[in-house]
C-alpha cells in the first residue's frame, strides 16, 4: 500500500499590475495586498516550488518529493523522460486589464537563451465579462518589417485577432503565436514548466508599484514569433456527462473534461503518469483509501502517479491534466 495521497499545495499569489480581486471573489480565496494577478497552484520552478499543506508530507516541496520517488510521483513514463524535473505549471490567471501582447519561445530557443523549456500553453476561461476578449494571432499577413513598423508607431493591435469567450471557451496557444488575455477574463492556464515570456505590446502603461513603463522584449520576439494566420482559434470538445472527455492532447501535456452528477470512478494506469486535477465548477469530493477531500470550485490537486484509482462524487465539473 502506498503512504502517498491526494495532495494540496499551497497556492502562491503572484502581485500583476493587470490584476484584480476576481482570486477572492470567484474562487473564495484569502491572501493579502491587491492586484493578484497569478495563483501558482503547481509548480516546480526554481525560488516557487509548491508545498504540500497536509498530511504525512506536510511542509515538503514538489522537487523534495519527486527527488525522493521519482516513479511514485511522476510516474515511470515521465521519469524516464524528464528525469526527475517536474514538466509543467499550472495557474489561475484574473486579468482586470489586458495583459501585455506577447509571445513565447519554443524549446530549443528557450534552452539556448535561458536553459529553459519553452511554453505551449492552454487556457481554459472560468469566466468572462460581457464582451471579453483575448487576442491570439495576427488577423492578416504580416512580416517582420511590417510588425516593426507597426510597433514603432503604435498601431500593432490593427494586425491582432480578437476573439470574444466566454465560460468554458479553451484555447490552445503553441510557443510562437502572438496572445494576450483582455480585461475582464479569469481562466485556468496549463503550460510547460516555464517563466519565459517576450514582451512586445503593453500599451504604453505605467506600473504603479515602480513608476516606469515595463520592459519590451522586441528583438528576441522577432525570432520566436509564428507570423502565420490561424483559422480556428477555440478548442471544440464534447461535455458528456460523467464520462472523460479528451481536451486537449500534445506532445508537452495531454487535458481532458470531466462533468460529473453523482459518482465516477477513475482508474489510472500505475506509474504512467502523475495526474493533476483542478475543479473548474461545482462542488466535489475526492475519495481515496477511505478518506474524503473536499474538492471546490478553484482547488487543485496532485495525484501522484502510484495511486491506481480515486472516486470523485458531487456535482461539479474538472480538468484533468497529465503527461
Amino acid at each position: 500500500m502506498t503512504s502517498f495521497y491526494p495532495l494540496f499545495f499551497t497556492p502562491q499569489y503572484q502581485y500583476r499590475m493587470w490584476g484584480g480581486e476576481k482570486l477572492k471573489s470567484f474562487l473564495g480565496r484569502t491572501y493579502k495586498g491587491q492586484n493578484k494577478g497569478e495563483s501558482w497552484e503547481v509548480s516546480a520552478l526554481k525560488g516557487f516550488e509548491s508545498k504540500v499543506t497536509s498530511g504525512l508530507y506536510k511542509g515538503k516541496t514538489l522537487p523534495q518529493l519527486i527527488k525522493e520517488s521519482p516513479v511514485a510521483v511522476l510516474g515511470k513514463k515521465v521519469h524516464e523522460k524528464f528525469g526527475t524535473t517536474f514538466p509543467l505549471l499550472i495557474k489561475f490567471i484574473d486579468a482586470k486589464r489586458p495583459l501585455s501582447v506577447q509571445v513565447h519561445p519554443n524549446d530549443f530557443l528557450a534552452k539556448e537563451r535561458h536553459d529553459s523549456y519553452g511554453k505551449n500553453e492552454m487556457w481554459y476561461v472560468l469566466d468572462a465579462e460581457p464582451e471579453a476578449e483575448l487576442i491570439i494571432g495576427f488577423k492578416k499577413e504580416v512580416d517582420v518589417s511590417i510588425f516593426n513598423q507597426l510597433l514603432d508607431e503604435n498601431r500593432v493591435e490593427e494586425i491582432l485577432h480578437k476573439e470574444k469567450v466566454s465560460s468554458g471557451d479553451v484555447v490552445y496557444i503553441p510557443t510562437g503565436r502572438v496572445h494576450a488575455i483582455g480585461g475582464g477574463v479569469i481562466l485556468a492556464e496549463i503550460q510547460q514548466s516555464s517563466d519565459v515570456t517576450y514582451r512586445v505590446y503593453d500599451y504604453n502603461r505605467v506600473d504603479y508599484k515602480t513608476g516606469n513603463t515595463r520592459q519590451l522584449h522586441t528583438e528576441l520576439a522577432l525570432d520566436a514569433l509564428d507570423f502565420s494566420i490561424q483559422e480556428e482559434i477555440k478548442t471544440s470538445y464534447s461535455k458528456v456527462l460523467n464520462h472523460v472527455n479528451p481536451l486537449i492532447k500534445t506532445p508537452y501535456f495531454t487535458t481532458n473534461f470531466v462533468s460529473i452528477d453523482g459518482v465516477l470512478e477513475r482508474r489510472y494506469n500505475a506509474n504512467e503518469s502523475f495526474r493533476i486535477l483542478i475543479c473548474i465548477k461545482g462542488n466535489l469530493e475526492i475519495n481515496f483509501d477511505e478518506k474524503k477531500y473536499s474538492f471546490p470550485l478553484g482547488q487543485t490537486v496532485f495525484i501522484p502517479a502510484v495511486i491506481e484509482k480515486i472516486e470523485i462524487k458531487g456535482q461539479g465539473a474538472y480538468l484533468e491534466v497529465s503527461l
